[in-house]
């Protein structure tokens, strides 16, 4: 059932091989995540979000979010402001870059910082801005550009097909949507009724993401909204082999050693990628403490790993942990 929703999918003049693409996460999906993802061919998958802002200011760090590796084409960068004027000049620089495919403006981070500051999320309170935004980027962009927001604000701003509109009037050809509020944060359970309510009152492509983990979360989403492709956050994160039991329908459940193996090759990215071994087990923490997530007496292994620093430790503790279990 569910492999009848998976096709190609062409956005603008950019034709994706499949329509089950990896969300952009701050501080997650950074080129070696994404490169472990990639194994398992999601049809998009998207960097970090960017500060537009820091763009103006040339930040090599920000920068760097924005790296694309060649096997990533077709590819998609996400970046964030509220200023049409600064977005405008992000998009004029981005627009030289010829690995950049897909240009994503986000509007539904709920991060306290961004909101405060008029940005993510934050947008959602200011719907002249959003318009102007949209409105600015289309007009000198050589990219698709494309958005993603959330159901809304809040309970008194429920804003997804007001910005849906917008996007369809301007020729931006994708929304992304996920189905919470900024104030729901991921409490509760992503409303399909609006992705679906979205979907039926627009021509553009309406993508679903919130709550997508396995294949039955996937069908329900493309069933229920019948939206034309999904995105995959959380769902992700310790678990990249949910693209491939999304695109052969059935779910996947990797054995302790391709566990490791994965681990393993996530870490060597990790330490290619990073300019030092410290900073690349600090950002490994996470990624192996989702990997483990669920296993059996994994909780002093990932208590050990967090005071760890040397890497060749941590990839024997992880060795001789999940051996046992094989």
């Amino acid at each position: 059932m569910l492999k009848e929703y998976i096709k190609e999918i062409k956005t603008g003049n950019v034709s994706v091989k499949n329509n089950v693409f990896l969300a952009p996460m701050a501080g997650v999906t950074d080129i070696p995540f994404r490169k472990i993802c990639r194994k398992f061919e999601p049809g998009l998958t998207f960097t970090e979000m960017a500060s537009s802002k820091a763009m103006e200011y040339h930040s090599q760090k920000t920068e760097k979010l924005l790296e694309i590796m060649p096997e990533e084409r077709p590819s998609a960068i996400q970046i964030f402001g509220n200023d049409k004027e600064v977005i405008k000049n992000t998009i004029l620089k981005l627009n030289e870059v010829e690995e950049i495919d897909i240009i994503n403006i986000n509007m539904g981070c709920p991060a306290p910082k961004l909101v405060k500051n008029g940005d993510g999320a934050g947008l959602l309170l200011d719907l002249k801005k959003i318009e102007g935004i949209i409105k600015e980027s289309v007009k000198v962009s050589k990219k698709v550009i494309t958005i993603k927001t959330r159901r809304g604000f809040d309970e008194e701003h429920i804003t997804a097909l007001e910005v849906a509109k917008m996007c369809e009037h301007y020729g931006v050809p994708q929304i992304i949507i996920h189905g919470r509020t900024r104030e729901e944060y991921y409490d509760g359970k992503a409303d399909l009724e609006m992705i679906k309510k979205v979907k039926e009152n627009v021509s553009i492509q309406v993508i679903g993401n919130g709550d997508i983990v396995d294949v039955q979360s996937a069908e329900n989403m493309f069933a229920y909204t019948k939206c034309d492709g999904i995105m995959i956050g959380r769902g992700a994160q310790g678990n990249p082999w949910i693209f491939k039991s999304i695109l052969e329908g059935k779910d996947y459940f990797p054995s302790p050693q391709e566990r490791l193996e994965i681990i393993l090759e996530h870490i060597q990215n990790q330490l290619n990628y990073e300019q030092n071994e410290r900073q690349a087990v600090l950002k490994l923490r996470k990624h192996i403490a989702w990997y483990l997530k669920g296993l059996p007496q994994s909780s002093s292994v990932k208590d050990q790993i967090n005071r760890m620093d040397n890497i060749e430790e941590v990839k024997f503790l992880l060795k001789e942990f999940l051996e046992s279990l094989i």
